[in-house]
């Protein structure tokens, strides 16, 4: 009965830090969508959008050390301008991809990272 035990406190423990990662990736993506709103540099500049997104995304297992993103790796950050958006008015889309490592890796179900990604758009304020 043991093992069974141990392979469900497991199992609740990678729940609960999968969750944790999906939150932590759309906490990012707002803040950063927050800040491309404010200033269109942010908007167009690629690098500066990566570090809001890092500095919110730190706590979160294998980023912590991260000072880029890039696109194959454990965070990356796209930001679009829109001139035009859904009310007419210009808006900034961003999407933030993070790759957690799960806790517990089972054969033919759970192999490798497991991907997250959330796309904000926000309108740009003036």
């Amino acid at each position: 009965m043991l093992p069974w035990l141990i392979f469900s406190f497991m199992g609740a423990f990678d729940i609960g830090m999968y969750n944790s990662a999906l939150i932590s990736t759309e906490s990012a993506a707002r803040v950063v969508a927050m800040y491309a709103s404010s200033s269109t540099s942010v908007a167009q500049n690629p690098t500066s959008a990566c570090t809001y997104a890092l500095a919110e995304l730190r706590d979160s297992p294998n980023v912590g050390s991260l000072s880029s993103c890039s696109s194959g790796g454990t965070v990356n950050v796209t930001t679009t301008y829109n001139a035009t958006g859904a009310d007419g008015l210009p808006s900034v889309s961003v999407s933030v991809t993070y790759k957690a490592a799960p806790g517990l890796t089972i054969p033919g179900v759970i192999n490798g990272n497991l991907t997250i990604t959330r796309t904000v758009q926000m309108p740009i304020r003036s």
